[in-house]
């Protein structure tokens, strides 16, 4: 780590971070994009000691943990439901755009080919952080948000790939080669997956041996970390490591071999140390910014967001009618928000931050996508809520809205009359405050049950999906349970795995479209 980024930097970071997420609450910002202007602002006015990015915080700190907790949430059913337009927009459809941008910056600015290429291999990683946070809590459809996620996982371990292998031809001043590049890269990318895939596994496996949640987060930090370092020292790609050993731990080692309990501490565990990074990755991005630099480079940076708007639109609007179907369309206003919603962030920093001191246009490389990643977290990132309502794509369903409401209610009815009964057979509640609280919630679960009734017959879809995530839930407590039988010795491994596979083909059945 950089010898400037001490831990009193640290500490500042971090009460930086906590006073714009509490100040987000009232002004109507997006988490992230709040960070970049506030990163801006100190470095503006000078009111830290410089703080630098470097390549190693980036892809060796803050990269494995931010893909291991993507992965490890992100639903193998619904990945697999959108393969191919995830594998069309993270593979061809970033080699299309890195070619594009390769071309505007040749033409434009008259770049060499090999740095021009290389430099479209960097920033055509989409990092849409704010955007799918928005997504979520505007309850966009689950499909555009996987879309835009599954291509931002794997486009990641594409762009890295791309770029070593173009950096690795500069620095030797070999002759740029397509079958041999697209060899390697399969093979790299190939390695990659297979690496993740087996430790993932591994990990998995040891973790039914035992049932405590403090080894069980350490376990899934050694392996986010180490299926990053092994990758690197096998010299396949850490990025799709990472990726495939965080899909297998989250789909398969945290249903087959943790409780639920310690899934949940797992869970709060990756969300904090994701929510950490981020902070800290956004928060910097702010400070790195040179205004005088990018003074100095504001044609290249011009040429170069109007290159990725236009790659962007090559990928998006030219490869979606591959994926696009009658069963599963993808309507043109979701095509306008993947357009307009492919932000970029800290990997392009950290590429451009990568590349070797006496590279040719190393500097204007490095301002450059800069320039890039501050336009697009402020202008698409700004922006892209208002887009979304101007084309009514946020659904708002008030039956629904009411629905979960009432349920909450409900539930924290419950809650309070199993504390209230507690407190009654502790003697810490005489029977006559007893008898008048327990009236009380009595009535309110008597309300909230009329009003959910009520939303029952209005709408029926309500009813149908409130028995779809009960019986899901039983499901679920089904699969735990059988767990535990076999870490008593009650049930065989075989047995098992039998019984889980029915379990899980029910929930498929259970959530698969009608």
């Amino acid at each position: 780590m950089h010898e400037t980024f001490h831990i009193d930097i640290f500490l500042v970071l971090l009460m930086v971070t906590a006073a714009v997420a509490m100040a987000v609450k009232w002004v109507k910002l997006p988490y992230s994009i709040s960070l970049v202007i506030v990163g801006l602002l100190i470095g503006v006015f000078h009111l830290l000691p410089p703080v630098e990015m470097t390549p190693e915080l980036i892809l060796l700190v803050f990269l494995p943990a931010l893909l291991f907790e993507a992965s490890w949430n992100i639903d193998l059913k619904e990945l697999k439901e959108n393969w191919l337009a995830i594998l069309l927009l993270s593979v061809p459809g970033l080699v299309i755009s890195m070619a594009v941008i390769a071309v505007f910056m040749h033409y434009a600015i008259a770049m060499p080919w090999a740095p021009s290429f290389l430099f479209g291999a960097m920033i055509s990683a989409t990092d849409p952080i704010s955007v799918l946070a928005l997504f979520r809590k505007l309850g966009m459809n689950k499909r555009l948000t996987m879309i835009l996620e599954g291509e931002s996982l794997f486009n990641d371990g594409t762009a890295v790939v791309l770029f070593k292998l173009i950096l690795g031809a500069i620095v030797a001043s070999t002759q740029f080669s397509f079958v041999e590049t697209a060899g390697s890269f399969a093979m790299v990318v190939l390695g990659g997956a297979v690496i993740g895939c087996a430790l993932g596994y591994a990990a998995s496996r040891i973790t039914a041996f035992f049932d405590d949640h403090l080894l069980e987060i350490t376990l899934t930090t050694i392996l986010a970390y180490g299926a990053f370092l092994v990758a690197e020292q096998l010299r396949v790609s850490p990025v799709i490591s990472v990726v495939a050993a965080g899909i297998v731990m989250g789909n398969y080692g945290s249903r087959s071999s943790m409780s639920a309990t310690t899934r949940l501490a797992v869970n709060s565990f990756w969300e904090y140390a994701a929510f950490l990074v981020n902070s800290l990755v956004f928060l910097l991005i702010g400070l790195q910014v040179k205004f005088d630099l990018l003074q100095k480079y504001l044609i290249p940076i011009a040429v170069a967001i109007l290159a990725i708007m236009v790659a962007r639109a090559f990928v998006v609007y030219g490869l979606t009618p591959f994926f696009s179907s009658a069963t599963a369309p993808i309507p043109w206003k979701w095509r306008h928000l993947l357009w307009w919603g492919a932000l970029r962030g800290s990997l392009c920093m950290a590429l451009a931050l990568s590349l070797p001191i006496g590279l040719e246009f190393r500097e204007q490389i490095l301002i450059t996508t800069f320039g890039v990643v501050l336009f697009t977290l402020l202008v698409p990132g700004l922006s892209i809520e208002p887009i979304v309502k101007l084309l009514k794509m946020n659904p708002v369903d008030s039956s629904l809205l009411r629905y979960k409401e009432l349920k909450s209610v409900q539930m924290t009815n419950s809650k309070a009359l199993d504390f209230l009964d507690g407190l009654l057979r502790q003697g810490a509640v005489t029977q006559n405050a007893y008898d008048l609280l327990q009236a009380e919630i009595v009535v309110s679960q008597q309300t909230t049950r009329s009003s959910m009734d009520e939303l029952h017959v209005a709408d029926t879809s309500i009813q149908q999906l409130e028995f779809t995530e009960v019986k899901r839930q039983l499901l679920e407590i089904k699969k735990d349970y059988l767990v535990m039988l076999a870490k008593e010795g009650l049930l065989d491994q075989d047995s098992l795995d039998k019984l889980k596979l029915e379990i899980d083909e029910e929930i498929h059945r259970l959530t698969m479209p009608e």
